[in-house]
This record gives C-alpha cells, sequence and structure tokens, in this order.
C-alpha cells in the first residue's frame, strides 16, 4: 500500500512539473516571438561616423576617430589608416537589414550576447550605437545581433567579416602602379645605368626590342620579355606584411634602407579619362630594396653551410614612405637581377626567322648557301644553293630550332683560343641591319664560344651546336 502510495505522489511530482514546463514554453513562447523580416534596424550615413571602435572577446580592441583631414588611430596618430578601409567598413550600416527580429527577449545568453564574440560602437555627434555580435543560429549559420532596443536580430550579412582584429587590416597600404606607357627606368646602387625605353628606333634587327641600354655610344637593345616581367613584379609587389609604419632612422638602417642596395626609378605616362585635354601625364615610381644587416652579416660570417643569404630577412619602402614592408624572396631575386647582362637577349639570334632572306654556313672548309623566295601566297621557300624549278624546297625546321636554341649559359668577352665549329652570315630583310653573322667556336666539352659579328657574346651548350651542325649536314648531304 505504502508502495502505491509512493508511485501516486512520484506521478502527481511529474504531472506538475509537465504543466509547469509547458506553463513556462507557452510563457516563454508569449514572452519572445521571432517572425521573418527584412526590416532595415540601422540607418547610420557614413559621412555623420565620427568614430568607430571594435573589441573582440580575446583578440583586443581597435579604436579610430575622424581627424581634421583624415582618420586617425587612437592609440597612435602616426598610423596612416586606410580611409576606403573605415568607409568601407561604415558602408554596411547605412542600411543595415535583418532577416529575423526575435522581440520580447528576455534571455540574451542563449544568443551568445551576455558575452558577444565581437561589440562594434559607431560615434556620430548625437548617438553612439553600441552593436553586440553573437553566435550563429543552428539552423541557418545566421549572426545574432542585439543594437540595444531590447530584440535580437539574425543577419544573413555577418558584420564580423567588414572587421579585423588586426591593425594591419586598416593600414592605407603603399601601391605600385600598372605601368602604361615607359619612358626609362633607372637603377642606383648596385647597379647604376638607364634603361631607356624607344619605339621603331632602328637600334635592333627586332622590331620587337623596345628597351635599350646605352653604351660608348651605342644603343644595345634589350629582352622585352625580361624588362616586362622586372616591371610586373614592381606592380604586382606584395604589399601587405609591414615590419614597420613609421620607419625611424635607426630602423633604416638595420633594414639596410638608408642607403638601399638598390634603388629603381621608372618613370612612365598615363591617361586620365577625366582629363579635359586628354593629354598624358608623368608619373614616377621609386622603389628601395635592402636586406637585414644583422642577418647578413651573420650569414657572411658564418662556417654553417645551412646559413646562406638566401634566408635573410628581405625589405621593400615605396618612395619616401614610412612603411617598409618584408619583401618576398622570389620578388627579391627578380628585382636585384638587374644588371644589363640579366635583361640583355640570351638568344644568341633573336629576330624573327621569317625575316632571313639567306643563309651562309661554313662547315669543316666549306661554304653552303641557303636561299630563298616568296610563293604566290607569301610564303619563303628554302632551297639549297640556287633556286631552280627543278629543285625541291628545303625544310629547315631542324635548322631553325636549334640556331633559335643557341642561348647564353653565361655572357663572356673572352676572346675564342679553340677551333671554329661553324660559321653562319643571316642576310636580312632589314635595311638597318642587311646581315648577322654567327661563329662557334670549341671552348671545353660542353660548352661552345658564340662570337656574334666580331666581338665575343657567350657560352652555349655544346650539344645544341652540334645539333645546328647536323641540320646543315642533313641539309648539304641530302
Amino acid at each position: 500500500m505504502k508502495r502505491y502510495k509512493k508511485l501516486g505522489i512520484l506521478l502527481t511530482v511529474l504531472v506538475v512539473i509537465c504543466i509547469a514546463t509547458f506553463a513556462l514554453s507557452q510563457y516563454e513562447q508569449a514572452q519572445e516571438e521571432i517572425r521573418s523580416s527584412d526590416e532595415v534596424i540601422l540607418e547610420i550615413p557614413r559621412d555623420s561616423v565620427t568614430a568607430l571602435s571594435w573589441e573582440y572577446t580575446e583578440e583586443g580592441y581597435l579604436a579610430f576617430h575622424k581627424g581634421e583631414s583624415s582618420w586617425v588611430y587612437d592609440e597612435d596618430e602616426a598610423f596612416p589608416v586606410s580611409e576606403d578601409k573605415v568607409m568601407e567598413i561604415l558602408s554596411h550600416f547605412e542600411a543595415l537589414q535583418a532577416s529575423f527580429i526575435i522581440e520580447n527577449v528576455e534571455d540574451y545568453n542563449q544568443y551568445g550576447l551576455d558575452d558577444p564574440e565581437c561589440t562594434l560602437h559607431i560615434s556620430t555627434e548625437d548617438t553612439t550605437y553600441d552593436i553586440k555580435l553573437g553566435d550563429f543560429s543552428k539552423m541557418d549559420e545566421q549572426r545574432y545581433v542585439d543594437i540595444g532596443d531590447g530584440n535580437v536580430y539574425l543577419l544573413s550579412e555577418d558584420p564580423m567579416d567588414y572587421v579585423d582584429p588586426a591593425l594591419s587590416a586598416m593600414i592605407e597600404d603603399d601601391d605600385t602602379p600598372a605601368f602604361e606607357n615607359v619612358v626609362d627606368i633607372s637603377f642606383t646602387g648596385t647597379e647604376n645605368y638607364t634603361i631607356d625605353r624607344i619605339e621603331d628606333s632602328g637600334y635592333s634587327y627586332s622590331d620587337q626590342d623596345v628597351y635599350f641600354v646605352q653604351e660608348n655610344g651605342a644603343y644595345l637593345p634589350l629582352d622585352t620579355s625580361a624588362v616586362t616581367t622586372y616591371l610586373n613584379t614592381i606592380t604586382a609587389l606584395d604589399l601587405l606584411t609591414y615590419v614597420t609604419y613609421n620607419a625611424t632612422d635607426e630602423e633604416l638602417a638595420a633594414y639596410g634602407l638608408d642607403s638601399p642596395e638598390l634603388s629603381i626609378t621608372v618613370n612612365y605616362t598615363y591617361t586620365d579619362e577625366n582629363a579635359e585635354d586628354g593629354q598624358p601625364i608623368a608619373g614616377s615610381c621609386v622603389i628601395h630594396i635592402g636586406q637585414n644587416q644583422e642577418e647578413l652579416q651573420a650569414a657572411q660570417e658564418s662556417e654553417d653551410d645551412s646559413v646562406t643569404e638566401d634566408s635573410v630577412t628581405k625589405y621593400v619602402r615605396i618612395g619616401d614612405s614610412q612603411i617598409v614592408y618584408e619583401l618576398d624572396s622570389v620578388d627579391y631575386a627578380i628585382l636585384s637581377d638587374a644588371a644589363y647582362s640579366d635583361l640583355r637577349h640570351k638568344e644568341v639570334f633573336w629576330g624573327d626567322f621569317a625575316d632571313v632572306c639567306q643563309v651562309d654556313v661554313t662547315l669543316e672548309g666549306t661554304t653552303h648557301t641557303l636561299v630563298s623566295e616568296r610563293n604566290d601566297e607569301d610564303e619563303r621557300l628554302w632551297y639549297y644553293q640556287e633556286v631552280t624549278e627543278e629543285a625541291d624546297a628545303l625544310d629547315l625546321t631542324a635548322f631553325q630550332d636549334a640556331l633559335e636554341s643557341l642561348t647564353a649559359d653565361t655572357f663572356t668577352d673572352e676572346a675564342p683560343a679553340e677551333k671554329e665549329e661553324i660559321r653562319l652570315t643571316l642576310y636580312l630583310d632589314n635595311e638597318n641591319f642587311p646581315q648577322v653573322e654567327i661563329v662557334l667556336y670549341r671552348y671545353d666539352g660542353t660548352s661552345c664560344l658564340a662570337a656574334v659579328d666580331g666581338e665575343s657574346v657567350s657560352l652555349v651548350s655544346r650539344s645544341t651546336v652540334m645539333d645546328l651542325v647536323e641540320a646543315v649536314q642533313a641539309i648539304v648531304l641530302d
């Protein structure tokens, strides 16, 4: 009997609990109502904002205010604040729209708003808006937001995507231009010379050559693709990882930028679509590169083969900017290779073979001539020694490939001292350069010395020279 009595009491308690739970749920449902919405919950004009700050639970606090002429970082006025980034953040609050509204909220904790992940403060002259960012909803992964009006909102667009806990995200980075029309490129430091851009110069047998170095009164052509790669490297510099935004003289010295290892000045012109006269505008970009002096000295003095100058930290500075950035080692390698020999043509003959109209080949003391004529389709047909109606046109593919594969392993002005392997005289359809003479001499077991128009130029692969010899032998012995 007692057992049944206890069971009855337990059942009664259970019923009471269920009723209370149901009543509480009904009460909470009545207190907190959620409904869909496209309501704009905040309208803060960007131009009215005088201060902006945000604090993360763990990462810290950043605060900015509008100064007389620009935005200012509260903790250091020397920090270059990006106004574009400030305006981009504020633009999202000009018409902040909620996808759901939860009204009559009693328990903010269940939305992660008692201890929010991030709180933004946006101030105007009249009001400060405190915007708390809580958890994500489990159903649709939208952010819970409290703007202090007694409701909780769900936003499909997460405000935490706009603000970053890192100060570096707010810096007004330097930039480098896309060079529309280069005038010249000057180097000082480890290199000291100027590259001029000259269109239709007549200084080269290739009409693709537009960059030249002046030496002893002559203009020496550079490889356009090599110079373009160099300029594109400057344009695409990753100026995101700064090491200081207000470099002192001591820091510049430590980074090797007080007297830069290499300074590059690119003078160029560009057009402004909004300019009334449409005249080109002159521009100039200056960059300086250097290395960590302490690390560099340690690497130079180290007896450990694993410690090399390649591991030394590199830096770049744009003009007189107080910001110094860490420079990617690949970009450093490209920019520091700025000598004439780094940017000149590596090919022994870099012209268009279509401009060649005759070739004299001297091999083992005998000269052979390859001649050409154009057919009705303006195609150049090649023949051995002379053009006759009975002769079959030659296939010069192997010869052309071997000629175009003659590229410098190293440049040299060393005089030839060994046997001549093969001599070529290329006759061109070019009034400024009617012919080019190329002589290839034996040098050692792996290399031949290439001389062009009587001057030693480079060492090239001996195997490539032998390919050229074999291509000629195949023609003359056919």
